[in-house]
């Protein structure tokens, strides 16, 4: 009697199984496994992709901090390479973001860098929309420092470009152009006597120039390198700044070193000097989610102002990361008030979205109990 033989599978019945199964297994993945599966990316495929003309990741969520409160926020990542850019040079980068909070907030920004011509050139450009409802101290340490404020519903539109050119190695110069609308809205007694006067309504026009030596290894999240900007702005009555008249000087100085393992030190000093009579919307503003977070932002404001911050980045587990900063600053505009100090310091968490591109979300307290929550993408500083 002959024995029954088994078929034996092909090769190809083998690999077509295989295809199968692997669609199978695809379509029974659930949300969070689909969004993992979106931002995974090996060290093979971040190499592939390195010379992609342009990339694009879109993140959101909740988020909330002591001046919006609770807030919905939107962000994409565009990163892309002209021609002549190709790796190894860094890729461009653009960040577009909107929020709306509970306390009505609202805010569309456009920012980033766009290398050019083999990074001979560079494109700085920040384009911004928002509405905010901010409280409002008044001008000058003192006034920041007590309880009492009024509101200004304020709208503010700014447009800031600086086309820079690069002569030497690591060196950039270029000319730089801002114009800023802001208005305050309608508001009480209390807050129009703390604008002591101020117009409401004011538009400043500045022209100047930008020097910048930026050794990073990336403009968005540098883990070696110095940073040194030094940009001087002139704002004069003839081109429509009327009674604000000003110029102003802003210099920024950053440090990265990889202190330990998976471990990078990050070290910034800064400073901006107000000449003239700036308005109340264009004074120097201690606070936000980029330096001395954790204050209110605006609370303290005045012609002058200095911050430094020392910030310890570590790697944990693939994608995660933390962070811890301690730091200070203060706002001045004469010997008295430049004696005060404001002390800040936070921690953060990271979540890598693409190589080198993070999520971060950061918690900062700051003098007298003040602290914010900050959700952004890309790193402080």
């Amino acid at each position: 009697m002959p024995q029954e033989t088994m078929p034996v599978a092909s090769e190809e019945t083998t690999t077509e199984a295989s295809a199968v199964a692997t669609d199978t297994v695809k379509k029974k993945q659930n949300l969070i496994q689909k969004i993992i599966g979106y931002f995974s990316e090996s060290d093979e495929q971040a190499k592939a992709n390195e010379n992609k003309p342009f990339r694009f990741t879109v993140v959101g969520g909740p988020a909330y901090s002591s001046d919006t409160k609770l807030q919905i926020g939107l962000a994409g990542l565009a990163q892309y390479r002209l021609p002549g850019c190709e790796a190894p040079l860094q890729a461009s980068s653009m960040t577009l973001s909107g929020m709306v909070s509970t306390a009505k907030f609202w805010m569309i920004k456009l920012a980033g860098t766009t290398i050019i011509d083999g990074d001979r050139q560079r494109l700085n450009t920040e384009i911004r929309l928002g509405y905010a409802p901010r409280d409002f101290w008044g001008m000058g340490y003192d006034m920041g420092d007590h309880d009492e404020h009024g509101q200004l519903k304020q709208l503010e539109a700014r447009v800031l470009l600086e086309w820079l050119l690069r002569p030497m190695t690591n060196f950039y110069v270029g000319p730089a152009f801002h114009w800023n609308y802001n208005r305050s809205g309608n508001i009480d007694s209390l807050t129009n006597a703390l604008l002591e006067g101020q117009d409401h309504v004011v538009r400043n026009y500045g022209v100047g120039f930008v020097m910048q030596y930026d050794s990073r290894d990336l403009i968005t999240n540098a883990s070696r390198g110095l940073y040194v900007y030094v940009r001087q702005m002139f704002r004069p009555r003839f081109l429509g700044n009327g009674n604000y008249s000003y110029s102003s000087t802003e210099v920024v100085t950053s440090f990265y070193h990889k202190a330990w393992k998976d471990a990078i030190l990050a070290y910034q000093l800064g400073a901006q000097f107000n000449y003239g009579h700036p308005s109340w919307a264009m004074l120097a503003l201690l606070g936000g989610s980029e330096r001395m977070r954790g204050y209110y932002e605006g609370r303290y404001r005045d012609k002058n102002m200095w911050y430094s911050q020392i910030e310890v980045r570590q790697h944990l587990y693939k994608r995660i990361g933390v962070t811890a900063w301690v730091g200070g600053g203060n706002v001045f505009h004469d010997s008295d008030s430049f004696k005060h100090f404001l002390p800040n310091y936070g921690v953060g968490f990271r979540f890598e979205l693409r190589k080198r591109a993070n999520v971060r979300l950061d918690y900062g307290f700051g003098k007298s109990g003040q602290s914010g929550f900050m959700f952004s993408l890309n790193e402080a500083f």
